[in-house]
């Protein structure tokens, strides 16, 4: 039955994209008229991509999202190509001792950014087509993990662990929420955890970030300055901030102000009571989500409802641990809130999917 979009996941995204618009200015002006001579540089781009989601988004939200599995295997590949073009000099950007962006033009794009929609497609579309017969460890296990196996390799080599740990547990989510049988599931952890162990401790920079995470004043100017300065942003807040604009923190000390450590700007600026607004909106985020998916009429709705509803909410939830010290520098942004025209466009265009499929509700 057609209903009427989700106009609280609607508002709630808005308000929350808007946002990140206004704390990206604030968290980047003086890193802009430092780089750049200009202040608004972040801010001017950052309108861009805001604009071109909202776009995107309208767009998504009224085209029946059944349409997608037209599109499911030309969008697997496109993103199997991109994830090999990016790694390969003369087509992928590098940046931090990373290559994952292609450049077009003046911009550039992050093709791991495209890849979660892809594969959250395709695995909702298989899915709906084994319904009832995933307990097949050979049919009904094993293709997904080696397709999750080709991109996690892929975003390894670029190397972006965060995404690449996010895109697994989405994956192994949707697997478990479609029926999974749970040992399956447990048994890839237990062979994941010894792999996962040597990717870490293989890399210099990732044991320091582990070192940093265990006790970050053990090197209090080297690998743990980061997440100090992020402390130090959150503390001074306090209850209300410092007011907007306000900040001291991303006065060039504390790395990435405006992408992965945004999150600290707000508990400095908006304080407190602001930074727990922003997580309460994800996690009314995360709740419309799964009530789209619960409520969806179709199975291929209800895994994708709930595959992107997971990608944001996870995201979130690490940049989130990241920036408070529970969990190790990864490198991920704040979904809708950080910089980045990938990010917040493939958002954008995640929700728009998100608010189509709430228009084909069961009747509450």
């Amino acid at each position: 039955m057609k209903k009427p979009f989700d106009k609280i996941m609607l508002a709630n995204v808005v308000i929350l994209a808007a946002l990140g618009v206004v704390m990206v200015y604030a968290a980047s002006a003086y890193t802009a008229m430092d780089r750049y001579q200009d202040p608004i540089y972040f801010l001017k781009k950052e309108i861009l991509f805001f604009g071109l989601g909202l776009g995107g988004m309208t767009v998504m939200a009224n085209i029946n999202y059944s349409h997608l599995q037209w599109f499911v295997y030309p969008l697997l590949l496109l993103s199997l190509i991109l994830m090999i073009l990016v790694l390969i000099p003369g087509f992928g950007v590098e940046a931090g001792g990373a290559r994952r962006w292609l450049r077009a033009g003046r911009l550039t794009f992050q093709p791991s950014e495209l890849t979660k929609i892809g594969l959250i497609v395709y695995l909702a579309h298989s899915l709906k087509k084994k319904d009832g017969r995933l307990s097949d460890f050979v049919y009904g296990f094993i293709p997904y993990i080696v397709i999750l196996g080709v991109f996690f390799m892929l975003m390894m080599l670029q190397p972006d662990l965060g995404t690449a740990v996010s895109l697994a547990a989405v994956v192994m989510l949707m697997l478990f929420m479609a029926g999974s049988p749970v040992h399956y599931l447990v048994s890839l952890l237990l062979v994941s955890l010894p792999v996962l162990y040597v990717l870490i401790m293989s890399e210099e920079y990732r044991r320091q970030r582990i070192t940093a995470f265990l006790d970050p004043w053990s090197d209090a100017s080297g690998s743990g300055f980061q997440i100090i300065q992020s402390f130090l942003a959150i503390g001074s807040g306090g209850l209300t901030g410092v007011g907007l604009g306000e900040g001291r923190q991303e006065l060039l000390f504390l790395p990435a102000p405006h992408t992965d450590f945004i999150f600290a700007v707000i508990g400095e600026q908006l304080g407190f009571i602001g930074a727990v607004l922003v997580v309460a909106a994800f996690v009314l985020f995360f709740f419309r989500g799964m009530l789209i998916s619960v409520r969806s009429i179709d199975p291929f709705g209800r895994y994708l409802a709930l595959g992107l509803t997971a990608m944001i909410s996870v995201q979130a939830l690490m940049n989130f641990g990241v920036v408070v010290g529970l969990l190790p520098t990864k490198g991920l942004p704040l979904p809708l809130i950080s910089y980045g025209g990938s990010s917040l466009v493939m958002t954008l265009l995640s929700v728009g999917i998100l608010l189509n499929i709430s228009k084909w509700n069961r009747p509450t």
